[in-house]
């Protein structure tokens, strides 16, 4: 049994947690790893939001000829070199993978740091086993615990599916050949937009929900126009109750299914050369075995924590010395998050007199698909629900200058205000470059300004697109 002051588990954000403030507290540094390869890195780097958005990117420039005609130019998509994309995208990440755990496994900056390659699970109260990858295991205590363990890919138990070897977020990226047709199962982020990846380059994309309309979480006039949108760039069957996946012989796929409609049941089956598995992502607290250490999850399995990102115990009690964050104790599962909530578990950590909350600002998220969504704050759903007096205000792109040049008919940016304050409630953009139009939102909310502080008292740069969100405004200033 080996003792340490901290014991920090996972290498996503919880790789910015070691640092010359703790050079006198040894630190044992546990990572099982992401993906098939359970690679050093966490999942942003090596499986999510980075490689992704490479191929986004790729994937928003292959999709240019489609769009060209109505400008008057005619463009022509010579080919896609698959394996080029993605090498190009992985022959950038994996050396920066590489040479963070060589960094924390061999410089001298990392001289408290001991580097244990393997899954971690909870024997009692900070104490763990180390399964070591490269064979034996440690038994550990630590007076502080650090989780950082993330999230797996959800294998939902439908029929024959875990035996048809689906690909999932985690592996779809390295295959080898792009397939012809894809089914993706599931209707949220991930699958929005893997679709839009895929169909890029050129791939028959079929999408599979459980619900009614895709992306159900955001706003409902988002849901509805998304909907609506991706039924004219793939092949979307809706009320999808999936019963059975199987694999043929020819390695194609064949997914069998029930559709709900006005007309009562009928069966549905697609067949494609790949099927893609994208319901979402679990924490890792039960690897962790977190029960075994007192710690108390959610019915989702996420860790409890309080608002300063301290572990709960099942009597719902602070349990000192352990701390949670990221997607292992956030049902939110977006990096920024846990980079924030890591910086608060830093901060408490060091300054255990002077606590930091990190519930104090509104959480923004984007969606790049086609096209790309962005939102922060209640939905006007959530907002009515809870009693608020609420204005709404939207805005077409049409309507503005920029809108004319992009020849955008279908995007819209909604803003939600306090009837009388005029104070923002949320924000909700479908259309080119929301993600980035959605900052100016962002920060009126984090900082307090009012719809008439952040329509009045600056300078819009005419004709540019950050009108959308000027025009939306000034429909809710009195």
């Amino acid at each position: 049994m080996t003792h340490y002051d901290i014991a920090l588990i996972g290498s996503g954000s919880g790789n910015s947690f070691p640092g010359p403030e703790f050079a006198g507290r040894s630190i044992a540094y546990i990572d099982k790893g992401v993906g098939p390869d359970q690679v050093f890195g966490g999942t942003c780097l090596n499986v999510g939001c980075i490689p992704t958005k490479m191929f986004v990117h790729t994937a928003d420039l292959a999709a240019t000829p489609a769009e060209s005609g109505r400008f008057g130019v005619s463009e022509t998509l010579d080919g896609v070199d698959w394996p080029a994309i993605r090498d190009r995208i992985f022959g950038r990440i994996d050396p920066i993978v590489e040479g963070g755990e060589a960094y924390r496994r061999d410089h001298e900056d990392n001289a408290n740091l001991t580097l244990l390659r393997g899954t971690a699970r909870f024997t009692g109260p900070k104490a763990l086993h180390v399964d070591l990858r490269d064979g034996g295991s440690e038994e550990i205590t630590a007076d502080t615990i650090v989780l950082g363990a993330g999230s797996r890919p959800t294998i939902p138990p439908i029929d024959g599916l875990a035996d048809a070897r689906p690909q999932t977020s985690d592996t779809i990226m390295r295959i080898d050949a792009l397939p012809a047709s894809l089914v993706i199962l599931g209707s949220g982020v991930i699958a929005l937009e893997m679709a839009h990846i895929f169909s890029g380059l050129g791939v028959r994309v079929s999408l599979v929900a459980r619900s009614g309309r895709l992306l159900r979480a955001a706003d409902d006039d988002v849901s509805a126009r998304i909907t609506e949108l991706a039924r004219e760039q793939w092949d979307v069957h809706t009320d999808v109750t999936t019963t059975a996946v199987r694999r043929e012989g020819d390695g194609s796929v064949v997914l069998q299914g029930t559709a709900t409609g006005a007309g009562g049941e009928e069966d549905v089956e697609i067949r494609a050369d790949e099927i893609l598995v994208a319901v979402g992502r679990r924490p890792n607290s039960d690897l962790l075995d977190v029960t075994a250490g007192g710690i108390a999850t959610a019915d989702d399995g996420c860790v409890r924590v309080d608002p300063y990102q301290r572990a709960l115990g099942e009597d719902g009690k602070v349990l000192e010395g352990v701390w949670a964050f990221g997607d292992l104790s956030d049902p939110v599962q977006l990096k920024h998050v846990a980079n924030h909530q890591l910086r608060v578990v830093r901060h408490n950590v060091l300054h255990p007199q002077d606590l930091e909350r990190s519930d104090t600002m509104p959480v923004p998220a984007g969606v790049f698909t086609h096209p790309q969504i962005a939102m922060v704050g209640l939905t006007e759903r959530e907002a009515r629900a809870q009693g608020i007096d609420v204005r709404v205000a939207v805005q077409d792109y049409s309507s503005i200058a920029y809108g004319w040049a992009l020849e955008d008919t279908t995007g819209f940016a909604k803003i939600l205000a306090e009837a009388g304050t005029g104070r923002i409630l949320g924000a909700h953009i479908i259309g080119p470059e929301s993600t980035i139009l959605i900052q100016l939102i962002i920060q009126a909310m984090s900082t307090g300004q009012t719809v008439s502080e952040l329509a009045r008292t600056q300078y819009w740069i005419h004709p540019a697109m950050p009108e959308l969100i000027e025009n939306a405004l000034l429909q809710l200033t009195d």
